[in-house]
C-alpha cells in the first residue's frame, strides 16, 4: 500500500507559478500510474493530469493545457505538477492519486480509477 504526501501549495498572485510535489512511500512507485486532481469549494473533484508508469505519456484536462506540466521521477518516488499562468479559477485543493496497473502505457482520468490519495495541498490564486 502506498502513502502519498503533497507539498508546494500556497498563495500566489494571478499570472504566477507554483510547483506541487507528491512523494510516495510504501510501494513500488514505478508500478503506479499517477494523477493530479483538484477540488474547489462547492465543486466536485476534477481531473487535472495523469501520467503513465514510466512518464512517457501524459494526459491533461483541457483547462490546463499549455499552462501545467506533469512529470515524475521514479528514482525519487515523486510526481510533480508545474503550474504556470495561474488564475483565480485554479484556486482549489490539489490532490495526487496513485493507481497500481500492469499497463505501462496507460494513464487514468477518473476519480474512481485511483486506489490511493494524498491529503491534498491548498492552492490559492489572488486576482
Amino acid at each position: 500500500q502506498v502513502q502519498l504526501v503533497e507539498s508546494g501549495g500556497g498563495l500566489v498572485q494571478a499570472g504566477g507559478s507554483l510547483r506541487l510535489s507528491c512523494a510516495a512511500s510504501g510501494g513500488t512507485f514505478s508500478r503506479y500510474a499517477m494523477g493530479w486532481f483538484r477540488q474547489a469549494p462547492g465543486k466536485e473533484r476534477e481531473f487535472v493530469a495523469g501520467i503513465t508508469r514510466s512518464g512517457d505519456n501524459i494526459r491533461y484536462a483541457e483547462f490546463v493545457k499549455g499552462r501545467f506540466i506533469m512529470s515524475r521521477d521514479n528514482a525519487k518516488n515523486t510526481v510533480y505538477l508545474q503550474m504556470n499562468s495561474l488564475n483565480a479559477e485554479d484556486t482549489a485543493v490539489y490532490y495526487c492519486a496513485a493507481k497500481p496497473t500492469m499497463y505501462g502505457s496507460r494513464w487514468f482520468s477518473n476519480n474512481y480509477e485511483y486506489d490511493y490519495w494524498g491529503q491534498g495541498t491548498q492552492v490559492t490564486v489572488s486576482s
